[in-house]
């Protein structure tokens, strides 16, 4: 059953105020104005109770790794990684996001007059313009510009005809770049790349979660050895417990020297002095073991007991295709998936550098319509000789529809059409840009072969110690039921009075190191699977983890 890697343990409230809707949505307003919450809360670990039985953390691999894909902190932390690509494609959408503005300003002065055509003696005047702008670039890379302004004009000048005068235009401007930054492609160019560098993301949070699962599995073998070795280490004080019961058995019968008994005494001490290293080695190890699953977090489950129920013999397997393993790996492995994908990369920089060195060459265009409107005075004497002030004959109202009017009439219209070009002489800038992703491309194309020629030897060391791991089993084992016979010959050899207590005692020793041998090896295959699986990038698929 597959177990998603979840993080858990971690809620991130700052991301809440991030604005996502657009205005003039009620939504807009919310995000926009309320106050940002930078506030981090952490979570307690989950799942953990699940897993307590009779007082006892027990624990399977297969439970113990869901454990540490929802609960470890370093793993919470990796997965994060992944976001900040992610808003870097929100942020490549920037280059097409449309802006709006407005502007009013209401300004009044008075000036004295310098020549009869100002049309008072004393000049006031008010003047209250607004425009209202809305811009765009578009992903083939044109730029457009729609701008209304309104106009408002008062002024006391007995020249003046409509006052006040209301003056209203709409313009619609635009710019299409013909060589340089033309079309789709080009303009989309930091968006591809952000989408490309998300990818290469993933592929190293993936590479990067196998080698924390490959740790944290480690963990749990590190564990089962020290609970192994423990066992060995009891075993070899039981014997030398035995042996020297028997030695005070014939010492009392007077068929050993008083002087031999220090040698099995010694023994037994030396055994309970390796029970004791044990012990303590098995408990540095499970304190290991709670920290990957954050255990230690928890004050109600980091005291109890564990209890693992893997065992560290394991069935054994046929012996790997080699070639077919680093087949495996070529096509799995997530950091040569990342180095490719950087190649990618870099042709869409090369792309991008080979843009900036073209002249910018742009066909812009305009067309404008305006109105007039408000109060219109029609006035006699204007230019009388004598200086008399003009005479009103007659006034019609007017206002804003009026210039409104005629605008939308389109009968004064403005346009205009034309080139602009900016032709670079010389641009060692841009030169030197494409000659660094030229060098960049084939640094990574190499990159690319460097990091194949690792995964072939990875996968054909980790193959080679499988097998001598299996092989050194299989030899530790003969060793050990030979150290099993020797000890119990000698022990009878003893027995019998044909033998000297110290042979029993080097028996002993060498039974004691055979077991120990037997439980190194046995964990030193399983380490050995799980360095095949890792090193072809098939451990999370194994595991049964799915990353989203």
């Amino acid at each position: 059953m597959l177990f998603r890697s979840l993080i858990a343990g971690i809620l991130l409230t700052a991301g809440a105020s991030a604005q996502l809707t657009s205005f003039p949505k009620p939504n807009y307003f919310r995000e926009t104005f309320q106050k940002a919450k930078t506030s981090v809360e952490l979570k307690d670990p989950v799942k953990l109770p699940d897993y307590v039985h009779d007082g006892k953390l027990e624990l399977s691999l297969k439970d113990f790794l869901a454990l540490v894909m929802a609960n470890n902190t370093d793993i919470a932390i990796q997965m994060l990684s992944v976001e900040t690509p992610k808003n870097a494609i929100t942020r490549a959408f920037a280059t097409w996001d449309p802006l709006a503005s407005a502007s009013f300003n209401s300004q009044r002065s008075v000036t004295p007059a310098s020549d009869a055509l100002q049309g008072a003696s004393t000049v006031v005047t008010l003047n209250q313009p607004a425009t209202f702008t809305y811009q765009q670039t578009l992903p083939t890379g044109t730029s457009y510009t729609a701008q209304f302004t309104g106009q408002k004009n008062t002024t006391n000048s007995g020249f003046s005809t409509f006052n006040p005068a209301l003056n209203s235009s709409l313009s619609i401007r635009f710019a299409q770049p013909l060589l340089k930054n033309r079309g789709t492609y080009v303009n989309k160019l930091n968006l591809m790349s952000a989408k490309s560098r998300l990818r290469m993301s993933e592929y190293n949070l993936r590479a990067n979660l196998l080698n924390m699962v490959n740790a944290a599995e480690n963990a749990y073998w590190d564990v089962v050895s020290a609970r192994e070795n423990l066992k060995v280490a009891e075993g070899g004080a039981q014997v030398a417990e035995e042996f020297l019961k028997l030695s005070q058995k014939q010492l009392e019968l007077g068929a050993l020297s008083p002087l031999d008994i220090f040698n099995p005494e010694r023994q037994l001490a030396t055994a309970k002095l390796l029970v004791s290293q044990a012990q303590f080695a098995l408990l540095q190890k499970e304190d290991a073991l709670r920290k990957q699953i954050s255990a230690d977090l928890d004050p109600q489950v980091r005291k109890l007991p564990l209890v693992l129920s893997e065992s560290a013999d394991m069935p054994d397997t046929p012996p790997l295709d080699t070639e077919m393993e680093v087949e495996k790996a070529l096509n799995q492995r997530p950091d040569l998936k990342s180095a490719v994908q950087n190649l990618d990369v870099d042709d869409l920089a090369i792309r991008s550098a080979k843009n900036n060195l073209l002249p910018n060459l742009s066909l812009t265009g305009l067309y404008q319509t305006q109105g007039r409107g408000g109060v219109y005075y029609q006035r006699t004497n204007v230019f009388d000789p004598s200086g008399a002030p003009s005479t009103i004959i007659t006034s019609v109202p007017g206002g804003i529809s009026d210039a409104l009017d005629q605008m939308f009439g389109f009968g004064y219209p403005v346009y205009s059409f034309g080139v602009t070009l900016s032709l670079p002489i010389k641009s060692h800038q841009a030169s030197a840009d494409m000659a660094d992703a030229l060098v960049q491309k084939k640094r990574d194309a190499l990159t690319v072969r460097t990091t194949q020629q690792q995964i072939r030897l990875d996968i054909l060391n980790a193959v080679t110690n499988l097998e001598g791991s299996k092989e050194q089993l299989k030899l530790a084992r003969v060793a050990r039921d030979l150290a099993q016979k020797n000890y119990e010959a000698e022990k009878k050899k003893y027995e019998l009075g044909t033998e000297q207590n110290q042979f029993v005692l080097q028996a002993q020793n060498d039974l004691v190191t055979a077991e120990s041998n037997v439980v190194i090896n046995l964990i030193n295959v399983r380490r050995s699977v799980l360095t095949v699986l890792t090193k072809t990038g098939e451990l999370l698929d194994e595991r049964g983890i799915v990353v989203q």
